[in-house]
């Protein structure tokens, strides 16, 4: 709130230069949100799916926790008025790369009771299928 009075400001005052910055900056500060929330929903949709893949099974919770991020991860990635998405594809699977050892660690915690560690969770699936089969999910249920 207190960047759009800064804005408002500006403009009355006739600085045009300094508002656009005051928006580019703006511009930055909203995208950080989007990305953030981006990746949080990624490390629950990773999860769920490096579970799946490790145990070889599924359960009603995990599906309804992947169809709910999936959900939650279009959503924010929609731009409302310019349509488009925020991320492209490269970068949202560049998220979801980075939000992978997240999910691979708490995996570790739920999978298999908690038995085994990261790495050897690791050992047990295909990163790749995994990164892919989330961009197919996101991109394949729109909204």
């Amino acid at each position: 709130m207190e960047e759009l009075l800064e804005l408002k400001n500006l403009l009355i005052g006739g600085n045009i230069p300094e508002a656009l910055l005051l928006v580019e900056e703006m511009t930055e500060m909203s995208k950080d949100d989007k990305l953030n929330k981006i990746t949080s929903f990624g490390i629950i949709l990773l999860l769920h799916l490096i579970k799946q893949q490790a145990e070889k099974r599924t359960t009603r919770s995990w599906e309804v926790s992947i169809r709910n991020a999936v959900r939650h991860i279009q959503r924010t990635n929609k731009r409302r008025k310019a349509s488009g998405y925020y991320l492209t594809q490269t970068e949202l699977q560049e998220t979801l790369e980075e939000a992978y050892q997240s999910a691979l660690d708490q995996a570790a915690l739920e999978a298999f009771e908690g038995r085994y560690e990261a790495e050897d969770i690791a050992t047990m699936i295909d990163s790749p299928t995994i990164i892919n089969q989330s961009i197919a999910l996101i991109l394949d249920n729109p909204v």
